[in-house]
């Protein structure tokens, strides 16, 4: 990834925020002389990504144990109009631009085929998300018939993710002049995109 030092994100509880906010990743992998290209939410826990993906995607059979793979998870964007810096009219050297956080994780992937281990990655998931959107009345395994959730489980192979390598890219107009970040931060939050605004108002407290 193209990664300029002054938009290196580096700050590893940002990072974990925009995989747990943000956990529908983009699986990269290579097949030959073309490349495997999946979507899939996975969750993250110590040094590695955990997750599921239906027993029909035949990516468990075309890849290996152990194969190279690159998972990306991409926060909040937004498209920077020249017109909300307020340097523009002194000497209009402005252009549009765009910004963005991304994570991206190099790492070796493989595949689990045991009910305990897809068990687990099911639960961390559905754990982490019913808890987020319905509390206290979170759906939980156990509420679905045990033949049910095993006809379920069986249409699945788990995901596990070992990360070897991280990179974060939060582009946040922190090249730009103070008055001019501060106008792209306060527009972010009239477009209620409060993940970027929040991350700009944090990087002018450093």
């Amino acid at each position: 990834m193209y990664l300029p030092e002054h938009f290196k994100e580096d700050d590893l509880d940002q990072i974990k925020s925009i995989v747990e906010h943000f956990p529908l990743a983009t699986c990269v992998s290579s097949i030959g002389d073309d490349f495997e290209v999946n979507h899939f939410p996975m969750i993250w826990r110590g040094d590695k990504l955990i997750g599921h993906i239906a027993f029909a995607n035949r990516m468990h059979e075309a890849l290996k144990d152990g194969c190279k793979a690159v998972f990306i998870f991409k926060a909040e964007d937004s498209y920077i109009s020249p017109n909300w810096y307020p340097t523009k009219a002194q000497h209009h050297k402005h252009v549009p631009t765009w910004n963005y956080q991304v994570v991206h994780m190099h790492g070796e992937l493989s595949f689990k085929h045991n009910d305990k281990e897809k068990i687990a990655a099911v639960g961390l998931l559905t754990q982490l998300h019913e808890k987020r959107v319905n509390g206290d009345g979170a759906w939980k395994m156990r509420d679905a018939p045990k033949d049910y959730m095993k006809t379920k489980l069986d249409g699945i192979v788990g995901l596990e993710f070992h990360i070897k390598r991280l990179e974060a890219k939060s582009k946040l107009s922190q090249n730009k002049e103070t008055t001019d970040y501060t106008s792209v931060m306060s527009k972010m939050g009239e477009l209620r995109l409060m993940g970027l605004n929040k991350r700009m108002k944090s990087l002018m407290q450093k």
